[in-house]
Formats: structure tokens, sequence, C-alpha cells
């Protein structure tokens, strides 16, 4: 089954090309099924690349899925165009009164930054609040993970040394865990940080489950023992050449920055070897099917805390 998204939005085409099974909202309305509402909170400056990666995630699925993109109304960036902003994301006040079956918080640019330095973080609290009765099972990735665990639990972050910049293997600390099935023993996730949480209170927290992590990045998944609340410190849904962009970009600014560990084939000017698409995918079925749509009530009005 398709992502229905809006055909003029650039991750139409670019997934349409992909042989990702996209619909248009006009072909939705006609098929006699509930699709499973997904909303995507995108905090990243470069939207629509992130928009495109993680509809190509949840677009790998047997399910019909809608998606909802949703920005801050008390930051807006500069790095996507404001026409692309007003015409295909909606304001958290728009969907204040709205239930979602799923939800991604994505990652931000401002992980060096005390979190109530934030200057959205007012308004992300409330988002975090609206979460807990409105939507069945979250996703928050990386700096969104942070902030999720220090809002919810009181888990801090701290400043690395050097940047955590690669691909790292890592390993399941769970036995059978649904979220995990049918990945391989290692399981490869790109990342990208200057900062790390304070892993020992995770392990300590009773509400927490750490289910992978990484003897060079540390813990990569966590969830919440209720299933609500999915913490990836990674960046599964990268490109193949996100950290090579990124990598790129940071040498052009005279910036002191090692190549990204475990991604070139042969140094820089090497290939990149893409080794996380197969976990990324599963990842993201998993936790439509296991933790989204096999959890959620058919009647969305339904859901509830």
């Amino acid at each position: 089954m398709p992502i229905i998204i809006p055909k003029d939005l650039p991750a139409y085409s670019s997934l349409k090309l992909e042989n990702i099974f996209v619909m248009n909202e006009s072909r939705a309305f006609s098929q006699d099924i509930r699709p499973i509402e997904i909303a995507i909170l995108n905090l990243m400056p470069t939207k629509v690349e992130t928009e495109t990666q993680l509809m190509r995630l949840l677009g790998n699925t047997p399910l019909q899925v809608n998606i909802t993109l949703v920005g801050t109304a008390t930051y807006r960036g500069t790095h996507t165009p404001e026409h692309h902003l007003a015409k295909f994301y909606k304001s958290y006040d728009e969907i204040k009164k709205m239930k979602f079956d799923g939800m991604i918080i994505t990652g931000a640019p401002v992980e060096t930054l005390p979190f109530n330095e934030v200057k959205y973080w007012n308004e992300l609290q409330e988002i975090f609040d609206f979460i807990d009765d409105n939507v069945t099972s979250t996703i928050f990735i990386c700096w969104g993970a942070q902030a999720a665990l220090y809002y919810y639990y009181g888990i801090e972050k701290h400043n690395l040394p050097q940047k955590m910049f690669g691909v790292f293997g890592n390993r399941k600390t769970v036995e059978h865990e649904l979220l995990l099935k049918g990945m391989d023993d290692i399981i490869n996730i790109p990342v990208s940080r200057h900062t790390a949480i304070d892993e020992d209170k995770v392990r300590a927290c009773p509400y927490l489950q750490v289910l992978a992590e990484s003897d060079e990045a540390g813990i990569s998944v966590i969830k919440s023992v209720d299933n609500k609340r999915i913490f990836l410190t990674g960046h599964s849904e990268y490109d193949r050449d996100t950290l090579k962009t990124e990598y790129l970009r940071d040498v052009a600014k005279g910036l002191d920055i090692a190549p990204p560990a475990h991604y070139f084939t042969d140094g820089p000017d090497s290939a990149v070897n893409m080794s996380w698409s197969g976990a990324a995918n599963l990842l993201y079925y998993n936790w439509l099917n296991y933790y989204v749509y096999q959890i959620t009530p058919f009647e969305i009005g339904d859901i509830k805390k």
C-alpha cells in the first residue's frame, strides 16, 4: 500500500522515480480503507530532504499511510522556501484537536544549546504533552530523542569532546524484540551529533528499555516499556550521501572534522558503503506494523492515553 501525499510535494516525484508506491489525496479518497495517520514534526533545516527520506521508509509497508507535515510556529527556518512551508506544513495549533496513529519528531541542529534556550522549546513541550493523549506511538530522532528523554524522564545530555560521526555497528540487547525483528546481529546506523545522553540514567530508568547499542557510539535504540515512545539516537533515515554532504560542508567551512567513520570504502574520494538501508527499512516497517497498526484503535477518535 502507498503513502498518501500531495502530488506537488517534491518528495512525490522523487519517490515515484524510485518505484516507491505513492498515492495522491484524490485517489486515496475513493478507496474504502482507513489509512494510518502519521504526523511528522520536521525540525531539520533541510526539510525537503528529510521529508523524502522519511516518506521513503514509511512507503515500504503494506499499509496505506497518510502523512501530515508539521512545523513550529515560534521559529521558521530560512533553509526552506516559505511557500513550501505555507503550502505543505501545518502548525501545532492546526493539529492540536486531531489524533494520530503515529508521529515522528526529527532531529534539529540545536543540540549544543540548553533545551530551554531553543527558540521553540515551549512549543515543543506543548507538543510532547499533546502526544501523550493523542498519538498511539511516537519515534523521536537524534536531538528529538534527547529532548524527549529530558522532558519525560529528566535525562540530561552532555557535549562530546569531538563529533560522533559515521556509520556504527550496533548489537541487539533484547532477544525477540519486535522493533528489531528480521535484522542481522549487527545493525549499522548513521550517526552525526556533538552531544550524547546520560546512558547511566537511561539504564537506571524503570520506564525505559535499551534495545540496541554500539561499543563506539553508545546506546542507539530505546523504547518506553509501554511501547508508546521509541528513541533513536542516530539517523537510520539518512540517504547514501547525507554524511558525505555534511562532511564536505564542514570541510568547506574550514572546520576541524574527520571523515565519517566506517562510511567511505577507501577515504573521502572513494565510494560510499551504504550498509544501513536494509535495517532502516525494517525498523520503520516493524514500527508501523507492531507498534502502530496492531495497537491503534480502528476508530481514530478512540486514541487515548
